[in-house]
């Protein structure tokens, strides 16, 4: 599990998240507020889905054609292949 909480996009959206919250207490709700929050839930949809991609290349299964697959997930489909 530590694995993926601590991947650095993951990592950066739960520190931003909670930077988000922290100023909530302190500022008022304006447009920019929001801007930051849909631009926050952007960047941890981004973040799963790169975890998810990453576990599935982990298990032998390949990624879906909208995600790139990268040098290290190359890597993990080739060993669970040839195991």
């Amino acid at each position: 599990m530590r694995n993926y909480v601590f991947r650095t996009g993951l990592f950066s959206a739960i520190t931003a998240g909670l930077a988000l919250i922290r100023a909530l207490r302190d500022e008022e709700f304006t447009w920019r507020t929001a801007v930051a929050w849909i631009s926050w839930g952007a960047s941890l949809a981004l973040a799963i889905g790169a975890v998810v991609d990453t576990r599935r290349a982990a298990k032998g299964h390949l990624a879906p054609r909208d995600s790139p697959v990268s040098g290290r997930e190359k890597k993990l489909i080739k060993k669970r292949l040839e195991a």
